[in-house]
């Protein structure tokens, strides 16, 4: 297994590891309820350090990520970011990621999935015939999400960067404890607020920023939070996990990102999805909260009051804030509107559930 440049800090704070993409990772440390309650309600730190960065660079960068991604980078300036996604020929997702501009129309950074890493790379190099600049920088980078409501007020004393006023999907980069050259963005996969910071890892930088995070952090009560919180808090936001929620075979319109997926440009199974977007789609992405006691887990059958099968679970938990089961999954359209009814086969049960609205409430 990998490790990313924190594990030490991680095993000294008691974390129970466990592998995830490879890379030996924290899952929890004081446990997930409390861990969930500390970033929707103070301040936590994720390390993200196994995700993978691509720089790409040149005259040709921006006409390459146009002709890969959904979404229209045309529309980013400097300091600027976006959610998008890869789709293959069929229209499937690659992968989902996000697009940093650097430098307008000459270098970004593309943020992709730890599991992804290499598909992803070779899946962009297949296209890039007019020869941008690649680099993959995802082994030398680290990357850490400091999230929850009181976040940026706390690192604030770390930074001469404003970053209490960051707007959502900005970014700055500067100086951050001591370290330069740090990109810290108001990006996050928990739907607390907060940022994420990108730095590289060389001269002891992973244990300065570490530590000055904890040592400003702590005292408020800032508490280092593992990937299974990391899951029950996107989760509650109705964010899509590669892998459960979106893969290879689920396109961006079933999945619900028709919002990334902008038809003014030529990106790669365009004609494909706006087909399918004239046509209808056969299945939906959709998120549903338990009526009855239980919990859904991936690949669980939905089905009918019949008993038919409907689709199927693609996450599901007990919602830490909500205090109730909620899961996402795809169903039939005829299924998929708000308070609909279906069911969850769980042990061989049939146990009722409402479609709810994104996010969780």
């Amino acid at each position: 297994m990998k490790h990313t440049p924190f594990t030490a800090k991680h095993l000294a704070f008691g974390a129970k590891m466990a592998e995830f993409a490879g890379y030996n990772m924290p899952i929890s440390y004081s446990g997930i309820n409390d861990e969930h309650q500390t970033v929707r309600t103070n301040a936590g730190v994720f390390d993200v350090s196994h995700m993978g960065e691509f720089i790409l660079k040149g005259d040709k960068a921006l006409d390459l990520i146009q002709r890969v991604t959904t979404n229209d980078a045309s529309k980013l300036t400097a300091g600027k970011a976006q959610y998008s996604a890869l789709t293959n020929e069929k229209g499937g997702i690659v992968d989902d990621l996000i697009v940093y501009c650097l430098e307008e129309n000459k270098t970004y950074m593309l943020v992709v999935n730890a599991a992804n890493i290499e598909k992803d790379w070779n899946w962009i190099a297949r296209h890039n015939t007019h020869h941008a600049e690649m680099h993959n920088i995802s082994d030398k980078t680290c990357l850490l999400a400091i999230q929850g409501p009181n976040a940026t007020r706390l690192m604030q004393a770390l930074t001469d960067l404003d970053i209490l006023n960051l707007t959502y999907y900005t970014f700055v980069k500067g100086a951050f404890a001591g370290v330069d050259n740090v990109v810290i963005s108001a990006t996050g996969y928990t739907g607390a607020g907060g940022i994420e910071i990108y730095f590289e890892d060389k001269d002891d930088a992973a244990e300065k920023v570490w530590n000055k995070i904890f040592e400003v952090g702590t005292p408020q009560g800032l508490k280092p939070i593992g990937l299974a919180a990391r899951d029950t808090l996107r989760l509650e936001m109705g964010y899509c996990l590669y892998g459960n929620d979106i893969d290879d075979t689920s396109t961006p319109l079933e999945a619900g990102l028709g919002w990334i997926t902008k038809f003014t440009k030529e990106f790669t199974a365009r004609a494909i999805l706006e087909q399918q977007k004239a046509d209808g789609i056969g299945k939906k992405l959709v998120g549903f909260e338990m009526l009855e006691k239980g919990i859904p887990r991936h690949d669980y059958e939905i089905k009918d009051f019949s008993g038919a099968v409907i689709g199927k679970v693609t996450s599901g938990t007990q919602s830490p804030t909500l205090g109730k089961a909620i899961g996402m999954g795809y169903v039939r359209p005829p299924f998929s509107n708000i308070d609909s009814k279906i069911y969850i086969k769980i042990r061989d049960k049939l146990l009722q559930a409402r479609v709810t609205k994104l996010p969780f409430s």
